[in-house]
C-alpha cells in the first residue's frame, strides 16, 4: 500500500472490513462489484489524494454520492471508489439566499436546510439522491417550471481535476467549464462543492390525483396534455399508468408548490376531464412532497428503467403510453411503471446555447421502470422495461443523460448522441479533451476525449 493511504485515517477499506460492503452497496441489487479499495474523503485536500492514489496505482475511479445510477458506475470492480458521503454538509446563507453544498450530500439534507428559512432549489423527487450526480446530468424536480432546472440554479462549482488540481467554476471563472458541468455529467472531474441558488418557494405544496381505468384514458390524458400547455409554472403535471387489481389504471394530475388555494383554481378544470374511479387531493408540506416517493425497500431491489424526452404527445403516442409495450391493455401485470412528468416554463426560458444541458423544448420526461427481488425475473423484467421504452422511441426527441443505461451506452456512443445535440456533444468533447485527455473519469456517462 502506497503511503498516500495512510492519509484516510481508517477511511479506507478493502475486502473483508468492517464497512466494506455496505459502501459498496447501490440503489441496484444488481450490482454487485467489489472494488479494491474505498476510500471515504472528509475533505477535498482528502479527494485529491484518493485521486492521485488512483492514479499511482493505475485503478479505475468510481465516484458514489447518493449511488442511485441505475448502472452502478460507483462501483468499480477491482478499481477504487471515491465515496462522498462523509462529505454531506450543507451551510445556508439566508440573507444572500445561497446553499453551499458539499459533493456527497443528499437532496433531504439540502432541502432540509434551505426549509427552515422557507427557501428551496430544483432537487429532484427523492429526498435520497445525491446532489451531484442529479445535478451534474441537468436536474429536474418540482421547481423546475418555476426556476429552472437543479444545474440552472448553480453558481459555482469547485471541483478536482483528473491532476488531482482544484479549480472553481462558475460564469466568472472557468466559465467553458462552468457551461460544460451544467448538464455535462461526471466526465470532467469529482465536484466537491456546490454553490446554489435559493428561492422563496414557501413551505406549502398541493397533490391533486386523478384515477381513471386504461380503457377510458385516451381522450382524458389528451385533454390533461392540452390542460398542461396553459398550466401556470406553479403546476407540474404527471400522469403514471400501472398495473391494478382491476386491469391497469392510469393516474393524471398535477403537483402544486405554492399556496394551496391558488392551486385548488386547477381542480374544476381537471374534474372536467372524465370521471375518475378515484381521486385524492393532499396538502403535503414541500418537505413531505420530497419524501413521497422515497423507496421503502432502499437498496434491496433489481431495477431498470428506460427514458425518453417527447416534444409532443399526440394520440398514437398516448396509446403506446398505456400500453407499456404490451399487445393489449389485459397483459401481464408484471409490466413496468410509467410516466410522464412536464417540462417547460423556467426550463425553456434559458437559451439552448447556455448550458451543456439540451432538449429545452421537451414537453414531457417519460420514463419507464421495474424493481423486483428474484435475480431469475431479470431478462424478462428488463426485456418488458425496453419495451415499454420501444413502444415511445418514435415519438422521442432524445433522453436525459441521467437515465442512460449500461447497455446503451455500452452501444458506441449513441447514447450520448441521445443526450445531446451534435453541437454541444463536439463542445463538450473539447472540454473532455482539456480537462481529462486520458479518460480517468470515465465510469460515467462518458463523452470521450477527442485524442
Amino acid at each position: 500500500m502506497t503511503t498516500t493511504a495512510t492519509r484516510f485515517d481508517g477511511r479506507l477499506l478493502t475486502p473483508g472490513d468492517a464497512g466494506y460492503d455496505t459502501a459498496r452497496t447501490v440503489w441496484n441489487a444488481m450490482v454487485d462489484r467489489r472494488p479494491r479499495m474505498i476510500v471515504r474523503p472528509v475533505s477535498v485536500s482528502e479527494v485529491v489524494a484518493a485521486v492521485r492514489m488512483a492514479r499511482e496505482l493505475d485503478l479505475e475511479i468510481g465516484v458514489r454520492c447518493g449511488g442511485h445510477n441505475v448502472a452502478g458506475f460507483a462501483v468499480p470492480d477491482g478499481g477504487l471508489m471515491i465515496d462522498l458521503t462523509l462529505m454531506g454538509g450543507v451551510r445556508i446563507d439566508p440573507a444572500r439566499r445561497r446553499a453551499r453544498v458539499q459533493g456527497g450530500a443528499l437532496l433531504g439534507a439540502l432541502d432540509r436546510a434551505s426549509q427552515a428559512y422557507g427557501l428551496a432549489t430544483t432537487a429532484g423527487n427523492v429526498s435520497h439522491t445525491g446532489v451531484g450526480g442529479l445535478t451534474l446530468g441537468g436536474g429536474m424536480g418540482w421547481l423546475a417550471r418555476q426556476y429552472g432546472l437543479a444545474c440552472d440554479n448553480v453558481v459555482s462549482y469547485t471541483m478536482v481535476t483528473a491532476e488531482g488540481e482544484v479549480v472553481t467554476a462558475s460564469r466568472a471563472e472557468n466559465p467553458d467549464l462552468f457551461w460544460g458541468l451544467r448538464g455535462g455529467g461526471g466526465n470532467f472531474g469529482i465536484v466537491t462543492e456546490f454553490e446554489f441558488q435559493l428561492h422563496r418557494a414557501g413551505t406549502r405544496t398541493l397533490v391533486a390525483e386523478f384515477d381513471f381505468r386504461a380503457e377510458d384514458a385516451v381522450p382524458v390524458i389528451e385533454g390533461w396534455r392540452d390542460l398542461n400547455a396553459v398550466a401556470p409554472r406553479q403546476a407540474t403535471f404527471t400522469a403514471d399508468v400501472a398495473s391494478g387489481a382491476a386491469g391497469p389504471i392510469a393516474t393524471l394530475g398535477f403537483v402544486w408548490v405554492g399556496d394551496p388555494a391558488e392551486g385548488r383554481r386547477l381542480l374544476p378544470a381537471m374534474r372536467a376531464l372524465g370521471r375518475p374511479v378515484a381521486s385524492r387531493v393532499t396538502t403535503p408540506s414541500y418537505l413531505e412532497l420530497q419524501r413521497r416517493d422515497d423507496s421503502t425497500g432502499g437498496h434491496a431491489y433489481r431495477r431498470y428503467s428506460k427514458g425518453h424526452y417527447l416534444r409532443s404527445f399526440p394520440t398514437a403516442a398516448i396509446e403506446a403510453f398505456l400500453l407499456r409495450g404490451a399487445a393489449d391493455l389485459s397483459a401481464s401485470p408484471d409490466l413496468p411503471g410509467v410516466g410522464l412528468q412536464a417540462h417547460g416554463g423556467a426550463i425553456a426560458d434559458v437559451p439552448q446555447a447556455d448550458a451543456a444541458f439540451g432538449h429545452r423544448d421537451t414537453m414531457f420526461e417519460f420514463g419507464a421502470g421495474s424493481r423486483w427481488s428474484d435475480p431469475a425475473e431479470d431478462d424478462a423484467r428488463m426485456g418488458a422495461a425496453r419495451a415499454a421504452g420501444a413502444a415511445l422511441e418514435p415519438y422521442a426527441s432524445g433522453v436525459y443523460v441521467n437515465m442512460l443505461t449500461a447497455d446503451e451506452l455500452a452501444d458506441g456512443q449513441r447514447g450520448v448522441r441521445r443526450a445531446y445535440p451534435a453541437a454541444k456533444l463536439a463542445r463538450l468533447t473539447a472540454l473532455k479533451t482539456a480537462y481529462d485527455p486520458g479518460n480517468v473519469f470515465h465510469l460515467n456517462q462518458n463523452i470521450r476525449p477527442a485524442c
